[in-house]
């Protein structure tokens, strides 16, 4: 018979985890900018040439056109902003969780 190792209560779980998670959230947030860039200067690139009410933001990048009865042409998807910012949050979250539990290690 076996019996588990001793285990000390001031012993802090693995960080790996929240590294792989933090990353991967990371991956999702470059990849919502990169389509958000694609969707405001390659897919609508002529769209300021055909629009007399211009609407530019910069982050994320979107170029959109207002026109006179109230429709926005050429604005990002809602579920794509919804993604790039959640994923930007849950990356600073985890990162700053994972720089917290190194800090508490090393003392």
């Amino acid at each position: 018979m076996t019996t588990p190792p001793a285990t000390d209560s001031r012993t802090l779980p693995s960080s790996n985890a929240l590294r792989g998670v933090s990353l991967a959230s990371l991956g999702v947030f470059l990849v919502s900018w990169a389509l958000c860039w694609v969707n405001a200067y390659v897919i609508n690139d002529d769209l300021p040439n055909a629009c007399g009410d211009l609407r530019r933001q910069s982050f994320p990048p979107e170029v959109a056109c207002l026109s006179a009865n109230g429709t926005l042409t050429g604005a990002n998807p809602g579920w794509l902003e919804v993604l790039f910012f959640a994923s930007l949050v849950v990356f600073v979250l985890l990162m700053s969780m994972v720089l917290a539990l190194l800090a508490v290690r090393r003392k």
